[in-house]
């Protein structure tokens, strides 16, 4: 039996497979503080990279329909492999019967669309998970967009858990840093600009600017995904007036919450309060 969605204007839902989101949120809330926000980490399942496309989508779609049942209208996202895997299915096949007012946004769009104003050479290079890679979701957006440039991707299926295991620092880290974009550039000499397409990369950006040519632009997603949804917003109000603004955040894990909260510090570096919770029925 369908559950009756609230009507009434909630926060907006920040979802990721793990901690990587937050560092989404934290530019969001940045751009946009006014907003409330409730963000949820299917930690107890993570990773996502390396799962199949039907697994991501049916753990997706889960936690979507758990934050519009805790009142969001707008769920954001923030995890490249479940905008890779997963938003596209969500958007066409459930939308219209969870709720057609409400939306689902992911993270790989924005990124796409800062793309043509930064490439001089339009080679384009995107280090992410398996499974953003092998899912070509980032060669299909550009050339949507933008025909010319080329997009060369490359997995880096260990920088993910060398940044949950609080590794990202640490010295054996820099032989996988270097390796990855090493193994990207050689694939195509002429990449100006290297995206970095999953949500916990932003934690190793001291030591990948360390090993990346210094004429290759780094780019990260959490400025972009901020400045994209405050344009949205302007586009489409009727939206934004289902979204409470109180400059709240509150946090949702489906693991343990000692294990959230001392592993979250390290992306936002703050103290936080978190309750678990169970997306499966």
């Amino acid at each position: 039996m369908k559950q009756e969605l609230p009507s009434i204007p909630g926060p907006i839902g920040v979802f990721d497979s793990g901690y990587g989101g937050l560092t989404i949120l934290s530019k969001i809330r940045e751009a946009l503080p006014e907003y409330d926000y409730m963000y949820l980490g299917d930690n107890a399942r993570t990773p996502y990279g390396t799962r199949s496309f039907e697994i991501v989508y049916e753990f997706t779609l889960e936690a979507v329909t758990k934050l519009f049942e805790m009142g969001c209208h707008l769920v954001i996202l923030a995890c490249n492999t479940a905008s890779a895997k997963a938003l596209r299915s969500i958007q066409i096949n459930d939308l219209p019967h969870l709720d057609p007012a409400r939306r689902v946004l992911g993270v790989i769009r924005p990124t796409v669309e800062s793309i043509d104003g930064i490439t001089r050479s339009r080679h384009v290079g995107v280090l992410a998970t398996a499974g953003t890679i092998k899912s070509e979701s980032y060669p299909l957006e550009v050339h949507k967009l933008f025909p010319d440039i080329r997009v060369t991707g490359e997995a880096c299926p260990l920088w993910v858990p060398l940044v949950e295991n609080n590794e990202a620092q640490g010295d054996g880290t820099d032989y996988f840093i270097r390796k990855y974009i090493d193994e990207l550039l050689a694939k195509d000499k002429e990449i100006d600009t290297v995206i970095l397409g999953c949500t916990h990369y932003p934690l190793l950006l001291p030591k990948i600017k360390k090993y990346m040519p210094v004429h290759i632009t780094t780019v990260t997603q959490g400025e972009l995904v901020a400045e994209s949804l405050k344009d949205y917003f302007h586009r489409h109000p009727e939206i934004d007036t289902q979204c409470t603004k109180g400059g709240t955040c509150i946090y949702y894990t489906t693991e343990a919450e000692e294990k959230f909260i001392e592993s979250a510090s390290t992306f936002l570096n703050e103290e936080v309060t978190v309750q678990r919770i169970s997306l499966e029925a």
